[in-house]
């Protein structure tokens, strides 16, 4: 005989239900931006894409903005974290490179599980072409930057507003990952191993176009 009483859903089952509904509004959002403008669009246009109530879009997100920038944000939350786990005993920039390399060599999948990696590259673009989102894009970069820079001090036991270079170092390191972003926004290929790629060779440029004499390929 079945038990009568009802059953109360387990927990992974309703985080996961969740999960999906966030997912489908990121991508719903992103295709919508990407399809008609950021300005043109509406959140009541995104959850009738998702068929949710807008109450139910407040629930994951406070505003449009949070909704483009969503997958960057679980983008660099993985880099960070690959960051903490460097060795102690490796040098600034090669740590910074190792993380950002390695959070690429899996985060493919993290991204493709939310949106298709295309509409990712999309999505940079219209940001890039969005004076509202180049404004959040500058300032969270500038945080970001500030939190990276932050976490490399306390790595080399450093006092971050008495030694400056923490900062020098994470600036050079963005400005790199920024024209590397650039350049793969702009370009054919927009699969992850693409940018992963173009990411490697442009930080691998990174220390001989500072310390080489660019004519005859010397070190200064």
């Amino acid at each position: 005989m079945a038990d009568p009483t009802p059953q109360t859903p387990p927990t992974g089952l309703r985080e996961r239900k969740k999960q999906r509904t966030r997912d489908a509004l990121i991508r719903a959002a992103l295709e919508l931006f990407t399809e008609r403008g950021y300005e043109a669009t509406t959140i009541d246009e995104i959850a009738e894409a998702v068929d949710v109530s807008q109450r139910t879009f407040f629930r994951y997100f406070a505003n449009k903005q949070d909704v483009v920038f969503a997958v960057q944000d679980m983008v660099e939350a993985r880099f960070i974290e690959e960051l903490h786990a460097r060795p102690a005993d490796e040098p600034p920039l090669s740590a910074l490179r190792g993380a950002v390399l390695t959070a690429w060599d899996d985060i493919g999948d993290a991204i493709a599980s939310v949106i298709p990696v295309d509409l990712h590259m999309r999505a940079f673009r219209m940001i890039e072409s969005t004076p509202a989102l180049i404004a959040a894009h500058l300032r969270r970069s500038t945080e970001l930057e500030e939190q990276i820079a932050q976490l490399i001090a306390r790595r080399e036991g450093l006092d971050v507003d008495a030694d400056p270079r923490p900062r020098v170092l994470v600036a050079a390191f963005s400005g790199v990952m920024r024209v590397a972003g650039k350049v793969w926004g702009e370009g054919h290929d927009c699969s992850v191993a693409g940018i992963r790629e173009l990411t490697r060779s442009y930080l691998d440029h990174m220390g001989p176009a500072i310390e080489t004499d660019w004519r005859t390929g010397r070190s200064r």
